[in-house]
């Protein structure tokens, strides 16, 4: 690691011990005792920042309750954000957007009464990059592991929910197939299976032996701003997408290229015969990532019955911060939040 980020990561993290405020696009602004007014709904939450060791690494973890831990109180449903390719962790899900509305997806389960988590990955956001590492989605389900060692530790938790969009939902699937003891339900968004028909994959591929390469790539203004208009128009809110640009240049112009490489590459990376957990596959309607026969495909060979496949009216690949947000929010939190299934019962005669 270079003595430029070396300081840069000592001042990141004696900035965020402890309970600390909530990064919005602005900066860093301590609120009291860790916890945010957000600028949409107005209510307040509890925060916290962690780091997870991973070798010689540690990567930046966020943390969002309603109210901060108490002793005796019983533990709260956790679940896990996995953040795509060209975007952080918090600027993906706790996006502060004034007058624009909630744009924080950590606040919106956070209020439905869940533990919420998150983390950059390798080389996003605060977390640095390994030594020949390009943070690929191998690499992604090391960080995962790491994670659930922290999120082990503060909750006492050993199952939890995940939510993975784009590349973070291969990253998720793939943990889900390495680790299927430790996943409750899986909730994958934006993603992709063999990535055959894809017209996205098909332009990026283009660029398939740069990212063979180079571990680094470039993630500027007009990069980020064409994530929200390659495949629908309209779909998303200007003021947001330049708030997304805002809130994630600061961490610098490039980003790791590993997750390109594997979606233009080496696909499929996740069996979905080896994927036992409840699932949700989620979809914008205009997403070029994949095709809908890619992802009935993948749907169709999922072993559990508890499975649901839900397309998002309106939008596009990142559904999660487009106008019709609220819809996918109201999907995922139903899923969450399924009865358990009974077992079949024996069949008698009528007497």
């Amino acid at each position: 690691m270079t003595d430029e980020a070396l300081s840069r990561r000592k001042l990141l993290k004696a900035t965020s011990l402890g309970l600390v405020g909530a990064l919005s696009p602005a900066g860093l602004s301590a609120a009291d005792a860790g916890s945010q007014r957000d600028a949409g709904s107005q209510q307040r939450y509890w925060s916290a920042d962690y780091w997870a060791p991973k070798g010689d690494l540690e990567l930046y973890m966020y943390r969002k309750r309603r109210h901060a831990p108490r002793a005796g109180e019983p533990p709260l449903p956790v679940v896990f954000f996995a953040h795509g390719s060209s975007l952080s962790a918090r600027t993906t899900y706790d996006l502060v957007v004034p007058g624009r509305g909630e744009y924080s997806m950590m606040n919106v389960f956070a209020a439905a009464g869940f533990d919420t988590w998150t983390m950059d990955f390798e080389g996003y956001g605060r977390s640095p990059l390994g030594e020949g590492s390009n943070s690929d989605v191998r690499t992604g389900v090391a960080d995962l592991t790491a994670a659930l060692l922290v999120i082990g530790r503060e909750t006492g938790q050993s199952r939890l929910h995940f939510y993975g969009e784009s590349s973070g939902a291969l990253r998720v699937a793939a943990f889900a197939m390495a680790r299927p003891e430790r996943v409750e339900r899986l909730v994958l968004t934006a993603f992709t299976y063999t990535g055959r028909g894809s017209p996205t994959l098909t332009q990026r591929a283009k660029q398939l032996e740069y990212y063979r390469t180079h571990r680094w790539r470039k993630r500027d203004r007009a990069m980020i701003e064409s994530i929200f208009s390659r495949d629908k128009p309209g779909t998303t809110d200007p003021a947001v997408i330049a708030a997304i640009a805002d809130a994630e240049l600061r961490y610098g112009p490039n980003v790791p290229t590993g997750t390109y490489l594997d979606m233009t590459a080496n696909l499929p990376l996740v069996d979905p015969a080896k994927v036992p957990a409840p699932t949700l596959l989620l979809r914008g309607q205009y997403d070029g990532i994949a095709t809908m026969a890619d992802l009935l495909d993948f749907f169709a060979r999922l072993p559990n019955g508890d499975r649901q496949f839900s397309i998002i009216p309106n939008a596009a690949h990142a559904v999660g911060t487009g106008y019709n947000r609220a819809l996918l929010w109201h999907v995922t939190l139903a899923f969450l939040r399924m009865p358990p299934t009974l077992p079949l019962q024996p069949v008698h005669a009528p007497a």
